[in-house]
């Protein structure tokens, strides 16, 4: 076996969403995740990775660090270290490859591959152009394209290793919150969501992170129970996996959620494209205005005002959509 270098710069949910390349590599050769540290938490838990490293990337994630020589040098020398036999550079279809491709051929390895758009010069030894759909098949893609298949049994979804043992269940999870405010429905929407929920009977847990506790508590009222920055990673994974269903925008708490094999009834805004980010390979329902004026538009913000392609959904869809999903898989 090998050593090989498997980079992915962003977010939790976007190295979830690399997992089932990793596992196809892996199946071979030793896999070492470079992660951004944003991302540090998913990378722990995908199954394959031998050992993770962290780098804060100046050219990705919502507020990037500024450039910086020492810690570029930095990377470039550890990664030399390792004596890698080959790399590959996973990334968006929005995104480029080609400055971290760079650094790891500064870094000595000499076998990189990534899917890329632009004229790569001598950057890359394997230029993919991969078919149209979802990301995780993006970067299957990738990985096949240079000898790599996913092991017999292994059906391409979405897996972490063990979380914590999940509560009891008999429960459903709201996420009002996401890293992007164009991607979610608002505070008073999931606020209205929950009492809704709750007076069919759900319990219902809001969960959320330790900045978003203010959040987490005006959606939970008097009707919902408020987790919001009680749980880790670790922990929200757990919760997520004992859930009859999970109610959340489009964020990484979707893909965690696909990961541990729970519904998801995804308030999904076409500001990015359902094909490629929609929870994969796990029941769910999408909800939204998919051809909203604010379509392929990657904004942060919504530029409609009162953000009506997910503030326009009905309550009484989504309570309906959670119903679906629980009668569909009981």
């Amino acid at each position: 076996m090998r050593s090989v270098l498997v980079a992915r710069l962003d977010n939790d949910g976007d190295v979830l969403l690399a997992g089932p390349a990793v596992r196809a590599i892996a199946a071979r050769d030793r896999v070492t995740l470079l992660v951004a540290p944003s991302g540090e938490q998913a990378a722990r838990m995908l199954p394959g990775v031998r050992d993770v490293l962290t780098w804060p990337c100046p050219w990705t994630g919502f507020s990037p660090p500024a450039v910086d020589r020492r810690s570029v040098d930095t990377l470039i020398d550890a990664l030399g270290l390792e004596h890698f036999g080959a790399g590959f550079v996973l990334t968006s279809y929005h995104q480029s490859p080609l400055p971290l491709a760079l650094l790891l051929r500064l870094a000595g390895l000499k076998y990189l591959a990534a899917s890329c758009e632009d004229y790569p010069g001598a950057l890359l030894d394997l230029r993919h152009r991969p078919r149209p759909g979802h990301e995780v098949e993006r970067n299957l893609d990738l990985v096949r394209a240079a000898g790599y298949e996913l092991p017999a049994g292994d059906d391409g979804a979405l897996r972490v290793r063990s979380v914590l043992p999940p509560p009891p269940r008999g429960y459903v999870v709201v996420h009002p919150g996401a890293s992007v405010p164009a991607r979610t429905a608002s505070p008073g929407w999931f606020r209205a969501l929950v009492t809704a929920l709750a007076r069919t009977g759900h319990r219902v847990l809001v969960t959320g992170s330790p900045a978003e506790r203010e959040l987490t508590s005006f959606v939970a009222g008097s009707n919902g129970i408020d987790h919001g920055g009680t749980t880790g990673y670790a922990e929200l994974g757990a919760l997520l996996d004992g859930a009859d269903c999970v109610v959340v925008g489009n964020t990484g708490p979707a893909h965690l959620a696909a990961a541990v094999g729970t519904p998801v009834v995804s308030l999904f805004a076409p500001v990015v494209p359902a094909d490629r980010w929609a929870p994969w390979r796990v029941p769910s329902i999408l909800l939204g205005d998919q051809q909203a004026p604010c379509r392929d538009t990657r904004a942060r913000e919504c530029p409609i005002p009162g953000h009506p392609c997910l503030n326009s959904v009905a309550i009484e869809e989504a309570v309906i959509a959670v119903r679906k999903l629980l009668e569909e898989v009981t």
